[in-house]
This record gives C-alpha cells, sequence and structure tokens, in this order.
C-alpha cells in the first residue's frame, strides 16, 4: 500500500499514527480511513509496541470527520459500503489487543469524533471542540457515532449532541466523560507519551482481558458479564504476570512486568 494520507512512527514502546491531511483539517476519505487500519496491523504484529495512538497533523484539528467531496450523487448501496467500511476499520481500532489513546488536537467533529470514541482513551488540548454535524448537511452519524456517543455521554445528551449538530468544547466534553482530561496545547503530547508509558508499565495481559471485558460490558447482561470476568480472573491468576506482582507487592518492590 502507498501511503499518503497518513503518517507513522514507532519508537520506545509506542506506535503513533497522524491523519496527514491538514490542508482539510485531515478530513477522512476510503484511502485515509485504509491507511489508518494498514497502520494498526503493523502495530499490532509488533512486539516491541505496547501502546497506539492517534492523532491529526497540525494544531486545528484531529480530524474534522468524513470528506463529504466523495458523498455527492452517491447511491444508497454505495452510502450503507462507505459506513460499513469506517464503522470496520473503528471496530479495529476499538477491539485491538493494545490500549490506544485519542490525541485530540483540534476539531473533531463527525467521523473524527467517531474514531476518537473508538480509542480506549481520550486526552483533548484546550482548544479542541467536539461534535456529531452530520444533521447539518441532512445526514446522520454513519461510523458508529450513534452507538458509541450514548455510551459515553448518555442518552439525552447524545440525542442532544445528534439532533442539534452543535460542537462542544473541551471541558464540556470531559464534564459528559467524552474525553478523560484536557491539557494545554503545548501540553498534549506530553501527556499522551506519559499516560502512554504509564501503561506500559502494566501486565500486557491483564490490560487486554481487561479491555475485552469493558468492551463487552454494554452488550451482555451481568450475570454473563461476571461470568467471563471470573474466567478471565483464573485465566490471568495462571501468569507470569501475576506472579511477579504479588512476588513484588509482598517485597514492597516495584514489578517488572514482561
Amino acid at each position: 500500500m502507498e501511503f499518503k494520507n497518513t503518517l507513522y512512527e514507532k519508537g520506545d514502546g509506542i506506535a503513533t499514527v497522524t491523519i496527514n491531511r491538514p490542508q482539510v483539517l485531515n478530513a477522512l476519505n476510503p484511502d485515509t480511513v485504509q491507511e489508518i487500519s494498514a497502520r494498526l496491523d503493523d502495530a499490532m504484529k509488533d512486539e516491541a509496541i505496547h501502546v497506539i495512538v492517534i492523532t491529526g497533523a497540525g494544531d486545528r484539528a484531529f480530524s474534522a470527520g468524513a470528506d463529504l467531496n466523495i458523498m455527492q450523487g452517491i447511491s444508497a448501496s454505495k452510502a450503507r459500503e462507505f459506513s460499513r467500511g469506517g464503522q470496520e476499520v473503528f471496530e479495529k481500532v476499538e477491539t485491538l489487543d493494545k490500549p490506544v489513546i485519542a490525541a485530540i488536537n483540534g476539531f473533531a467533529l463527525g467521523g473524527g469524533l467517531e474514531l476518537a470514541m473508538a480509542c480506549d482513551l481520550r486526552i483533548a488540548s484546550e482548544n479542541a471542540k467536539m461534535g456529531q454535524p452530520e444533521i447539518n448537511v441532512g445526514l446522520i452519524p454513519g461510523w458508529g457515532g450513534t452507538q458509541r456517543l450514548p455510551r459515553y455521554v448518555g442518552k439525552a445528551i447524545a440525542k442532544e449532541l445528534i439532533f442539534t449538530g452543535k460542537m462542544i468544547d473541551a471541558r464540556t466534553a470531559e464534564r459528559y466523560g467524552l474525553v478523560n482530561a484536557v491539557v494545554p496545547p503545548d501540553q498534549l503530547k506530553t501527556a499522551v507519551v506519559a499516560l502512554a508509558k504509564e501503561l506500559m508499565k502494566k501486565p500486557r495481559v491483564g490490560i487486554r482481558l481487561a479491555k475485552e471485558l469493558v468492551n463487552s460490558s454494554t452488550e451482555t447482561n451481568p450475570r454473563t458479564g461476571f461470568a467471563h470476568e471470573a474466567e478471565s480472573f483464573g485465566v490471568i491468576s495462571q501468569t507470569e504476570d501475576f506472579k511477579e506482582g504479588v512476588k513484588t507487592f509482598i517485597e514492597t518492590k516495584k514489578p517488572k512486568y514482561a
């Protein structure tokens, strides 16, 4: 694959995928979405990578959403295909067995917000603006926004944002529980790297199993979820990471996980 719309950097256990279309506020077209998918595949295969970061080039936008130029005159079948293509890649983001952090450095609108919501954790700069403005051009969210947004902010606020298409600032998004933290723009990269390094100190198996359980918690009844949790608890109790964690806790030392 020829990469024209994304940048990719790996180092110190972190893989960073950067949407690189600043001239159009990092809008997402099908080629860009597929590039993101390919970058994720590489990060998944690389055992040296513990954490993945997704961000946008420049300081104006994480991503302003889907590139609407390709939507003009589109057929219903092509529109469904466009929607499913984005959903599948964003589901890959959500289900990767490595943690994914969104570094939201400006506008995260429409498909951009949907991509950020598929990530495990979100840190936003103070100048970030978020929203699902599709209704303003006669559309609805098509890359998971109607499903993920209510899970983060509740149905009432999700309906308000989707029905009105309005944007919210970073502090409001934090208050709604949509982002984990808000930092000054010049501290965004530092904050994201610090969080990534904190995650890297934790056992990989523990994070992977916890991610699977939390993701499925909205799709299963509590009794089924408890059973899955108990099964995973049994699995992790037999790992070297658990043995290391208990041993160093008793010895009041810091654990060193594989």
